[in-house]
């Protein structure tokens, strides 16, 4: 496979697939350019050596070519970050577009349109993805969060490149991230599982019970474990169908020898509403017309010591409905206690929208070891699936 600090771009355009889909609010402004910045780094090595960028992406799901989901509405951003001007193709397979970047001088950059404005993106249709391939004399994959799909652009356009393809350094250091603490030697490793459903994570936990020492469970799944025990949850979120898989989790980590750490106290709403009254109880006595939505101080003390203990940290899911303040301070503590965690060496992975944004939303992105951008792509990965991206540039 080749490398991408080691290959020579000089003259060559670099056919580019990045994950520009962020979010854009009622005026079409950027509300959140994480995912641009990440690529930033991949984008200005190759102008720096010598090469010229073609950049395609999809931005939201379009159903026809509506304006709302045009990346036109992102050039000026990327322009701004990457430094140099960026030039928009209106297309990403019209002569036009093909016009633009067939003689693209060396230090150029190129933006084009929406890639699912065509059907044949999600479909992986060969003849698109050949007709993408001629943007570019090599093929760089930097958009880890659209590696679990086998679209035109992730996966199929590779095989047009059997010599020139390869993985940005976003993308390269996605794996790398994950790979470390998925093989990591380092002990104590402790991951941090949150969120609504046992269900979306039921593969993970599985893949994880043979490699930690410590899982820590957070979030509305959380519910489903306390009734599963016999506890009384009022109107919390549960999952009555996964009753049993909770008590053979809760089994099958005792034989694993794996410490798993459940809330044993919750703080409930009377209305899912950052109005809502509030209460603080065991998790297994939840008062009917309440509902959990957040760990309890006895269980924040707990998880954070084991945290702060720990060597390897994976935390993906938040610890409860911490976009509203009276329900941030599981989430909140749980960030915090891997950032001091991360402070004494331990290295610590976040990974997930929603934990991402609590990093970010806690102003902690800087104070633990790597942040990754994929949502989907990384629970796949962490579940142990090939990625069709990843597995496109390697084989």
């Amino acid at each position: 496979m080749i490398s991408f600090n080691d290959y020579n771009f000089e003259g060559k355009r670099a056919l580019i697939r990045v994950d520009f889909n962020v979010p854009l609010n009622g005026d079409f402004q950027i509300t959140d350019d994480t995912r641009i910045r990440a690529a930033i780094p991949t984008i200005q090595s190759i102008l720096k050596r010598g090469g010229s960028v073609v950049l395609m992406s999809h931005l939201g799901r379009p159903k026809a070519q509506e304006n709302e989901f045009s990346i036109k509405h992102i050039v000026n951003h990327v322009s701004e970050k990457v430094g140099t001007e960026v030039t928009f193709a209106g297309d990403c397979i019209s002569n036009g577009a093909f016009k633009i970047t067939k003689d693209l001088g060396a230090g150029k950059v190129v933006l084009l349109d929406n890639l699912r404005y065509h059907s044949e993106e999600k479909a992986g249709d060969v003849d698109f993805a050949k007709k993408l391939s001629a943007h570019g004399d090599v093929y760089v994959n930097d958009a880890f969060g659209t590696a679990h799909r086998e679209h035109a652009s992730t996966a199929t356009i590779a095989q047009f490149f059997p010599n020139d393809k390869m993985f940005g350094l976003l993308l390269g250091g996605e794996l790398e991230s994950i790979d470390r603490v998925l093989g990591a030697s380092k002990k104590p490793m402790t991951a941090i599982m949150g969120g609504a459903k046992v269900s979306s994570k039921i593969d993970i936990i599985h893949q994880l019970l043979d490699r930690v020492d410590n899982l820590i469970i957070g979030g509305g799944m959380a519910y489903t474990f306390a009734k599963a025990q016999g506890g009384q949850v009022g109107s919390s979120l549960v999952e009555d169908d996964k009753l049993d898989l909770a008590l053979s989790l809760i089994e099958e980590a005792k034989a694993k020898n794996v410490q798993l750490l459940l809330p044993s106290d919750s703080v409930n709403g009377d209305a899912f509403s950052n109005d809502a009254n509030t209460s603080e109880t065991s998790v297994k006595e939840i008062a009917d017309g309440w509902m959990g939505l957040d760990i309890g101080d006895n269980t924040i003390e707990e998880y954070a010591k084991v945290i702060e203990d720990s060597a390897m940290i994976l935390w993906n899911g938040p610890m409860g409905v911490f976009e509203m303040s009276k329900f941030e301070k599981g989430t909140k503590s749980v960030a915090h206690a891997i950032a001091k965690a991360t402070e004494k060496g331990a290295y610590s992975l976040i990974g997930g929208g929603d934990s991402v944004a609590a990093i970010n939303k806690f102003d902690l992105v800087d104070q633990v070891s790597y942040v990754s951008t994929g949502g989907g792509a990384l629970l796949e990965y962490l579940e142990g699936k090939v990625l069709p991206g990843v597995k496109a540039i390697r084989d």
